[in-house]
């Protein structure tokens, strides 16, 4: 899939607040091919970044079958024990940013996964 310019955004923005490690186009769901933008493994918390709500034409996120689509993913990853933060177009500035890593530096590390994917 290709990366999109707010991702890009999203990325440079948190090399500059010096963010931790983060694995991008995680596949996440042990049996969908479901992906998230961008994944702390550590702290289990996924990062979406929500592109195209401010379109005049209205993107897929905001669309009824796009926005149904998204609730399942969102659902289906806090089941299986995954913390979702999502961040619209207007949120990529270094303030929200440095919010987030500071948020995530502190969370404890997840417990191992078990061969399902979920946290015992």
């Amino acid at each position: 899939m290709a990366r999109s310019t707010l991702e890009d955004r999203f990325a440079f923005l948190w090399r500059v607040a010096q963010g931790p490690e983060l694995e991008r186009e995680f596949h996440f769901h042990p049996t969908r091919k479901w992906r998230s933008d961008f994944a702390h493994l550590p702290s289990r918390t996924l990062l979406e970044i929500e592109g195209g709500i401010f379109s005049r034409k209205g993107g897929r996120h905001n669309r009824g079958a796009g926005y149904a689509k998204d609730a399942e993913k969102y659902l289906e990853a806090a089941m299986e024990g995954w913390t979702v933060l999502r961040l619209t177009e207007k949120q990529l500035e270094i303030g929200v940013i440095e919010k987030i890593v500071a948020f995530i530096n502190t969370l404890p590390e997840a417990a191992p996964s078990s061969p399902n994917g979920r946290v015992p």
